[in-house]
């Protein structure tokens, strides 16, 4: 593990912080994160829960209830499942319950105040809606299933629907799906009464961009979305306008996922997070490792290809953002990363690295800075959150 000074925010103390890190070697891996009086973090596993399928894709942390659903995508199989799970203090994982679900779930969100999780089914063209019961289990709702009338502009990659996110609107009245495979957002009206979800009029993106990941501010009366894009490598803002069941999506800024400079060939956008503060959004490209960066093992000389994590602030008057930083993600294909609540770390799971890293941030300018702790683990990672 790097040695770091003490960070802003986070104050030096034995009590630990808590990690989930998911894995296509079919676990769930608990960690805890430790700073020493002289100011150095060190990652420890604690448990790994060996039953959670064969290919856990995403892991989602319910606030309401400190329960944690992990959604695992089939990749094998014909289906997907979905599990829950109770957290405790120590980090240890007990399971609730598991369903299984349409193939190729990558994505879920707690909404209606913990009462409702909605699914993004890439692969199964879905999305799926689920009570979530008194004891932290879930039971189904509804199911969405989609299609195209012929492929889109991307053969490839669109020969179908591919929902890729679900997310709620900051009213908590709308489920938001980024849809890589149809050019889509689609859009669901949320009944509070019920958690059933209302297919609204879907939002045209560009063709060929292939929606990945978004994520909402809201700024005095002004609430944004922001957009990255896969396929098209952009991050794009809109505002958004609510009306009666229906979400409708103005755009004000666009960018390539490097800012000013060219996208390099290849490149594929993963991520796109909102800071704590709400001041920055944040973001992730895969498949171009244009750093070298020193080994994590000291007696090792051999320096270790990175893509990227990009920080961009926001102009909370306009929605335009100004491209901070371009830095080094720790290593190859960051498909996801979180950030703790204080916002001056960074976990990223490194896919194709078998590696969790976490990078310090500057919480005054947005950037990024030091390798501060990592920890191998093993398969391809997937996702890995906090739990502070």
């Amino acid at each position: 593990m790097r040695p770091s000074l003490p960070l802003s925010g986070l104050v030096t103390s034995v009590a630990a912080v808590n990690l989930y890190v998911s894995s296509y070697a079919g676990t769930i891996t608990s960690l805890q994160l430790t700073q020493d009086t002289n100011g150095s973090y060190s990652l420890s596993q604690v448990a790994v829960n060996e039953d959670s399928a064969p290919n856990p894709s995403w892991l989602t942390k319910d606030e309401y209830n400190d329960i944690i659903y992990c959604v695992d995508e089939g990749l094998t199989v014909p289906n997907g499942s979905l599990a829950s799970y109770k957290t405790s203090p120590s980090g240890e994982l007990t399971k609730i319950d598991r369903h299984t679900v349409i193939s190729g779930p990558v994505s879920s969100v707690v909404y209606n105040g913990g009462k409702g999780l909605a699914l993004a089914h890439y692969s199964g063209s879905s999305v799926s809606s689920w009570s979530i019961l008194p004891s932290g289990g879930t039971k189904l709702l509804q199911e969405f299933t989609f299609t195209l009338s012929k492929p889109g502009t991307d053969p490839d990659r669109q020969d179908a629907p591919h929902p890729h996110e679900a997310l709620v609107d900051p009213t908590d009245s709308f489920i938001v799906v980024p849809d890589l495979g149809a050019d889509l957002v689609r859009v669901f009206s949320i009944d509070h009464a019920t958690s059933k979800l209302t297919e609204s009029t879907p939002f045209n993106a560009v063709p060929g961009s292939g929606p990945r990941h978004g994520t909402f501010l809201v700024s005095g009366d002004t609430t944004y979305f922001f957009l990255v894009t896969e396929l098209g490598n952009t991050l794009t803002s809109y505002t958004v306008t609510y009306g009666k069941g229906t979400l409708t999506f103005n755009e004000v800024f666009t960018s390539g996922i490097f800012g000013t400079k060219p996208t390099p060939e290849g490149a594929a956008a993963a991520e796109c997070l909102l800071s704590p503060d709400k001041k920055f959004i944040l973001t992730s490209t895969r498949n171009v490792t244009v750093f070298q960066i020193p080994n994590f093992d000291p007696t090792n000389s051999t320096l270790i290809p990175s893509d990227t994590v990009q920080s961009w602030a926001i102009d909370s008057c306009t929605g335009h953002l100004n491209f901070k930083q371009n830095a080094p993600a720790g290593g190859f294909f960051p498909r996801q990363f979180s950030v703790n609540k204080d916002g001056t770390l960074a976990a990223v799971g490194l896919q194709y690295d078998s590696r969790v890293v976490l990078i310090e941030r500057d919480v005054k300018d947005g950037t990024f800075g030091k390798f501060v702790a990592e920890i191998d683990i093993p398969g391809q990672i997937t996702s890995v959150i906090f739990d502070d």
